[in-house]
């Protein structure tokens, strides 16, 4: 599944023809994706001027100038492609990886007019994991896709006093809470052992354990904090880790799978300094950890 700096890096790709766009046309190809499509789908959208391009941990939030909110997924496999009226790509790109053409796969395509002139707008999603929604922007914060979830990590919101209070007297392992979008949102597996390793920490440590009696957070929760900034960061200007499925808007990929310090490397040398030590790969609620045995064990 795309992770936060993936779904990033397509906001930041389609904003340029869809925000402040109109959506001249829309064709919905099928009734469904993982869910539903809400009721009229394609007539609420019709007509409507994109005011807005954001995003809320791995939803991209599009809000028309009617007061609702055009929500989307991305899944496992979905992305979008922007096509000029003459059918070149708006910004090209070098491909990497041949995505996904086949229009049987292509289930929703807005025709816009926009500031960057008329486009079409494209969801391709094979395994169709992916979902689409409208919702009033006055019920975004309580709808269910919403509610309850945690801080943004790539702003000032988080920081080491904001988890320190969620974590003190915890014993939940490490990664299990950093992967717990009620205390982060959109934080992925990927990115967790990346930060986790910059920042010298077990994922076997219990979150309590970062915290001092005072309440305070200790030294490692502050190392924590700056490693996700970093890492969260450095992947959305590489334009996402470009792992399976995902690519950008314009069909380009990102670079920083290249730079994986520890995430899938079982077997392989540690990358920091002087370790020397062998990648380990452990298993933590289903999900693969990877870290440096030798660095990893504050």
């Amino acid at each position: 599944m795309p992770e936060l700096p993936e779904v990033e890096t397509v906001r930041r790709g389609l904003q340029p023809v869809l925000e402040g766009a109109r959506l001249v046309r829309v064709e919905q190809r099928r009734k469904d994706l993982r869910f539903p499509f809400p009721e009229r789908f394609a007539q609420r959208l019709e007509g409507r001027t994109v005011t807005a391009l954001g995003r809320r941990a791995k939803y991209l939030m599009a809000d028309l100038d009617d007061g609702e909110v055009l929500i989307a997924h991305l899944g496992m496999s979905g992305s979008f492609r922007v096509e000029a009226a003459e059918g070149a790509a708006l910004a090209p790109g070098i491909f990497h990886h041949e995505r996904s053409k086949n229009s049987v796969h292509d289930h929703v395509v807005m025709h816009v007019e926009g500031p960057a002139g008329p486009a079409r707008i494209i969801y391709n999603d094979p395994r169709r994991f992916g979902y689409m929604d409208l919702i009033p922007r006055r019920d975004i914060e309580t709808h269910p896709w919403f509610a309850g979830i945690g801080v943004e990590p790539t702003g000032n919101s988080l920081s080491a006093a904001h988890l320190a209070e969620r974590f003190v007297g915890k014993r939940a392992p490490l990664k299990a809470a950093l992967l717990d979008q009620r205390i982060i949102a959109g934080l992925g597996n990927i990115y967790v052992c990346e930060a986790m390793w910059r920042a010298g920490l077990s994922p076997e440590r219990p979150v309590g354990n970062l915290v001092g009696k005072s309440g305070r957070p200790k030294a490692g929760l502050d190392r924590l904090v700056v490693a996700v900034h970093e890492v969260i960061n450095e992947a959305i200007a590489a334009g996402g880790s470009s792992l399976r499925d995902h690519i950008q808007t314009d069909g380009t990929l990102g670079y920083f799978q290249h730079r994986f310090s520890v995430y899938d490397r079982e077997g392989e040398a540690c990358r920091r300094p002087g370790c020397g030590a062998t990648v380990l790969r452990i298993v933590q609620s289903g999900r693969s950890t990877f870290h440096c045995p030798r660095c990893q064990t504050h």
